[in-house]
């Protein structure tokens, strides 16, 4: 993903878990809360993605699960990569639906929450 050799269709929901956590447990020279929307709409464009209101990168979905990643990460014990990522996918944060414990299907899939991020309207994101 980073080097943007990944295959379009690679770029699932769960690449996209198993890259946060790769960020977020090995690469301390990446600022994740910085850099992540650059980094995904980089390798949108690269795949011939297009970021915009309909489609491509979504900041509020990407912030909840940088959150998610982030909980999981604090409660398992030092493992490998592979073995977090395993974990991380089994756990509730690694669920598609895991944002819409916090956010309205309304509020989580609309234009200003792809565009910027939105404050949950169900429950805080934990």
């Amino acid at each position: 993903m980073l080097a943007c050799t990944l295959p379009r269709d690679d770029w699932t929901h769960e690449a996209h878990l198993a890259a946060c956590c790769y960020l977020l447990s090995a690469r301390p020279d990446v600022d994740v809360d910085t850099e992540i929307g650059g980094i995904i709409r980089r390798f949108n464009e690269s795949v011939g993605g297009i970021n915009d209101d309909h489609g491509g990168y979504h900041e509020t979905i990407t912030r909840a699960y940088v959150a998610g990643v982030r909980l999981y990460l604090a409660e398992v014990p030092e493992a490998d990569l592979l073995a977090r990522v395993n974990g991380l996918l089994a756990s509730p944060m690694g669920r598609r639906d895991w944002p819409l414990r916090f956010y309205s299907r309304e509020r989580l899939f609309s234009v200003p929450a792809r565009r910027g991020f939105v404050e949950p309207d169900l429950a805080p994101l934990r």
